[in-house]
């Protein structure tokens, strides 16, 4: 049985964790191991996540294994502000409205329904915030993603660039109504 709760604070070093097992798999093949090295190291350190645990515009959700504390399967992060990023706050037009910044899980959860327990308690999360919306960055080249985010409701709005490593990345704009 998977359980879906809130982080906190003691959580960063297996977010951190969690993070370097699965940030990989949402990137394009031609992504390089510096690219991502970078990435992790710069946005998704135990430091970086010490912050966003700290920050109270943000809310990071994790799915485990009832039972079996600190074996996390994966996580969102719901950003609640305006997009900092022109494009994305041209494009989103909900409002207020909560990023889906982060949504990562473990390669063998997929397909087991963890995603979906994960993503409808994250949408819950952001609807109980007071957000009328929500909205996310994807890759253009992430197809499995696309069409988990399009089944949750989720429809392209526009575009973006997403910066990993020296790269800039095309992503699409994706929104929803809470």
């Amino acid at each position: 049985m998977i359980e879906i709760r809130t982080a906190t604070a003691t959580d960063a070093a297996a977010l951190a964790e969690l993070a370097v097992a699965t940030f990989a798999l949402a990137c394009p093949p031609h992504t390089s191991a510096e690219a991502i090295a970078a990435f992790l190291r710069d946005v998704l350190a135990e430091g970086n996540f010490d912050a966003y645990l700290a920050d109270p515009d943000r809310l990071i959700l994790v799915a485990e294994v009832a039972g079996e504390a600190g074996v996390m399967l994966g996580y969102t992060m719901l950003v609640f502000a305006e997009p900092a990023d022109d494009d994305a706050r041209a494009a989103a037009t909900i409002r207020p409205t909560a990023e889906l910044s982060k949504c990562y899980l473990r390669a063998e959860t997929h397909g087991r329904g963890v995603a979906a327990a994960l993503m409808n308690a994250t949408l819950d999360a952001a609807r109980a915030r007071g957000a009328a919306g929500s909205w996310l960055g994807v890759n253009q080249e992430n197809a499995r993603a696309i069409r988990f985010y399009e089944k949750n409701g989720f429809v392209t709005v526009g575009e973006k660039r997403f910066l990993v490593g020296e790269r800039y990345e095309d992503d699409f704009v994706l929104e929803r109504a809470l």
